[in-house]
């Protein structure tokens, strides 16, 4: 068989994606493929071009070609170089595979000699091996490189939505970003379901980059991405990020917690009982069931475990001394606005006294990074030895250290006081809105815990401020409660300090009874 009879394919490839910029485009490699042709007289079936990546297995064109190859319909190939033709292992397997069975003939290639011996096979293999180890450490480069990047607090990534891309850095689309921040405003009252949140910002122009609309999905993975608080989850860890923040932590937090709220599973089948796993039974330690007779609600123990004599109760009466004993623990409106103004009075007199001491500390640190920056001056000018600068430097950078976890400890706990009495207070004013439905319930659970009903009565274990209002005796009309009616400022300059008491993490108190 001569030359004028071999059938050929020629396939060219370059993938948008390929970083090897010296590799020829498609029409300088028809353009030498056709020139090879006619210079060896060899006859051109067909010609294929493909525009993607040989990294993994799966191209199209590629696959067309070698089912036409298996036809008969041509012997030989022809392709700028091996890389062209694979660049994982399944590919190059395929076409040593169909060399071997005769299948495919001859490859000629314009940068690579080879013919079907075992020596030509083998340096064809060898190939296809570097081709894909080419691959494997392009990839482990730019995997290394994104790591280096998110250590520095740079985003490695394209720009997620509300960022755009700008010297190298991601900074916040001044059309996109406040849209983000209503965002996860709106979805942290409450109010809103993801579904509706999609409706409402999709209909105020919030977009994908492509233009295309957002799903209910990328409006769950977009309020679960913690980039918009300066933050980046970058391989499951997460990375202090040097980009302007779109939110704060705290309003973030406030969304993963209204959204874990919201995907509590329901039972399905089951009526939507209003204390469905709220109480349990101050006998036997059973959970208190509901049911439904003659068209209202019983609540009753399961009686599970032992015999228990205690009996069904309406839930009426159960929410009745819910809400009386809600209206103790909770406080008028202009009590807790007078409070809240209050805490933000005391918290601007501690933030003066604060940043005395956040000052001072950082000039201590600047202080030694002067001490730091002399100390290499030093080693450089040959007046301390290799080791006198480690040691030396080594209890520098010890010392800073401890000066910058003692400013952050600082920091947290000054602003955490404020903070927890904050919401404290707002809780409190919620929990004085009419009504008790499941999200009163939920606020419900922060007074205290161990929710009992025994002989038709509710009992909890009270926690945390609630105790200490208990402790305080607020409740019930006392004295306190007179004098705070008759004069709120005097009478509660002496008693405003249990507000701010530390909460307990694990209470041990007597179950206090909270029926009417």
């Amino acid at each position: 068989m001569n030359n004028q009879t071999k059938k050929f394919f020629i396939y060219t490839r370059k993938s948008t994606d390929d970083k090897d910029r010296q590799v020829r485009s498609i029409s300088d490699q028809l353009a030498e493929l056709k020139e090879l042709a006619l210079k060896e007289q060899l006859e051109v079936v067909d010609v294929f071009v493909e525009k993607q990546t040989a990294k993994i297995p799966g191209r199209p064109v590629f696959n067309e070609m070698m089912l036409r190859m298996e036809a008969g319909e041509a012997s030989g190939i022809l392709a700028w170089h091996p890389d062209r033709l694979a660049r994982n292992s399944v590919d190059g397997g395929k076409i040593i595979y169909l060399v071997d069975t005769g299948v495919i003939v001859e490859m000629k290639f314009p940068t690579f000699w080879f013919d079907p011996t075992p020596q030509g096979k083998f340096m064809l293999s060898i190939a296809f091996s570097q081709s894909k180890y080419y691959v494997d450490n392009l990839s482990e480069n730019i995997k290394r490189g994104h790591r280096n990047k998110v250590k520095e607090g740079i985003w490695p990534q394209m720009s997620p939505l509300g960022y755009v891309n700008k010297n190298k850095r991601i900074v916040p689309d001044e059309n996109i970003a406040p849209l983000i921040k209503k965002t996860f405003e709106a979805y942290s009252s409450g109010s809103f379901t993801l579904r509706e949140l999609r409706d409402k910002f999709n209909g105020l122009g919030l977009k994908r980059k492509s233009g295309k609309e957002l799903a209910v999905s990328n409006y769950q993975k977009l309020l679960k991405n913690p980039i918009y608080t300066g933050l980046m989850r970058y391989n499951g860890e997460i990375f202090e990020g040097k980009h302007e923040p779109i939110i704060t932590k705290k309003l973030f937090d406030s969304v993963q917690e209204v959204m874990m709220r919201k995907s509590k599973p329901k039972s399905r089948g089951l009526k939507p009982y209003l204390y469905r796993g709220f109480f349990r039974c101050g006998e036997c330690g059973c959970f208190i069931t509901t049911e439904t007779q003659k068209g209202h609600n019983y609540l009753r123990c399961t009686k599970r475990k032992n015999p228990c004599t205690q009996k069904y109760v309406r839930e009426e009466l159960i929410t009745s001394q819910i809400k009386e004993e809600i209206k103790k623990v909770s406080l008028p409106d202009d009590w807790a606005s007078w409070m809240l103004a209050e805490n933000e009075k005391d918290k601007l007199v501690e933030a003066q006294s604060s940043t005395l001491f956040a000052d001072k500390t950082k000039a201590d640190i600047s202080l030694l990074d002067s001490k730091i920056e002399k100390l290499m001056n030093a080693y450089l000018e040959n007046a301390l030895s290799l080791e006198e600068y480690r040691d030396a430097k080594s209890a520098l950078v010890n010392q800073k250290q401890l000066l910058k976890e003692k400013l952050s400890a600082f920091e947290q706990k000054a602003n955490n006081r404020f903070e927890l009495t904050e919401k404290f207070l707002r809780y409190n004013m919620e929990l004085a809105n009419e009504g008790t439905n499941e999200a009163k319930l939920h606020l419900y659970k922060k007074v205290g815990s161990n929710f009992q009903i025994k002989d038709r009565t509710v009992f909890f274990e009270p926690r945390g401020a609630w105790k200490n209002l208990l402790d305080s005796g607020i409740f019930g009309g006392n004295a306190f409660v007179s004098r705070l009616r008759r004069d709120p400022i005097s009478a509660s300059n002496s008693d405003f300090q249990f507000w701010r008491m530390g909460r307990d993490s694990n209470p041990r108190y007597g179950l206090t009874r909270i029926a009417s």
